[in-house]
């Protein structure tokens, strides 16, 4: 790549025996010389051509801190669309898992927006922001480092905004495998333990209000009893979740 490139320069990191998504990249940051940081992981391949210049266009708005892709697995149907904090205990990809070219509830698969977060598998950042807000947590190795790092982010008074302008495949886990042994279970847990302790209530008091919007929109096909039960119970949740934090 370097005899093809010639502005590229490529760097090994040779610290631990572990994968460790966030000190890799941290690493990375030190020598890079760019104003904007794209972290792109080695499991993704860019659909559209002007893919970079349309997450460009926006992270060079002073208000914005952070740029995320529509992203899709192999089989065409949407990887990521953006973040929901609360979704699924901590947070999860919006839409995930809707054909191709869905719309998704009020079209917001297509729409470009501010969110909560979006994946790091595909994200821009001023590198003076990253900086600023101290780079990934290296105690997160693997697990919510994005998400971490966008609510510091937003913290600082940025948005975070997807683009589905910028469309990849994602082969997800497909250099490092799935979370199937003993020791990345292990692994996972505890940073989801980590995380919930230090963002606890950004993650669930917060973002209760678009937390309850989604699940609830999830619901408007079903009619009846199941609605209303799922409702009522849905409340005395959310009231649990502030009550307690």
């Amino acid at each position: 790549m370097k005899e093809r490139y010639s502005n590229i320069k490529i760097v090994n990191w040779k610290e631990g025996k572990e994968f460790n998504y966030s000190a890799l990249n941290n690493f990375g940051v030190s020598y890079a010389k760019g104003e904007y940081l794209l972290f792109l992981n080695n499991d993704t391949r860019i659909i559209n051509k002007d893919c970079m210049l349309e997450m460009v266009s926006h992270v060079v708005r002073k208000e914005v801190g952070a740029v995320g892709a529509r992203l899709y697995y192999p089989d065409g149907t949407i990887q990521h669309a953006g973040v929901i904090l609360g979704l699924g205990g901590i947070a999860g990809h919006a839409f995930c898992g809707e054909s191709h070219n869905a719309k998704g509830y009020f079209s917001r698969i297509q729409c470009t927006q501010d969110l909560s977060a979006v994946t790091a598998a595909c994200m821009m950042v001023s590198k003076m922001l990253f900086e600023e807000v101290g780079g990934f947590d290296e105690k997160l190795k693997v697990a919510f480092n994005d998400i971490d790092l966008c609510m510091k982010i937003r913290m600082k008074g940025r948005l975070i905004v997807y683009t589905p302008y910028a469309e990849l495949y994602h082969y997800e886990s497909k250099s490092r495998g799935i979370e199937d042994t003993n020791e990345k279970i292990e692994r996972f847990h505890g940073e989801v333990h980590y995380f919930e302790k230090k963002c606890k209530r950004e993650v669930l008091v917060d973002n209760l209000p678009i937390l309850e919007e989604v699940l609830l929109n999830r619901e408007l096909l079903d009619a009846g009893e199941k609605k209303a039960c799922y409702i009522g119970s849905l409340s005395e949740l959310c009231k649990e979740i502030r009550e307690s934090c």
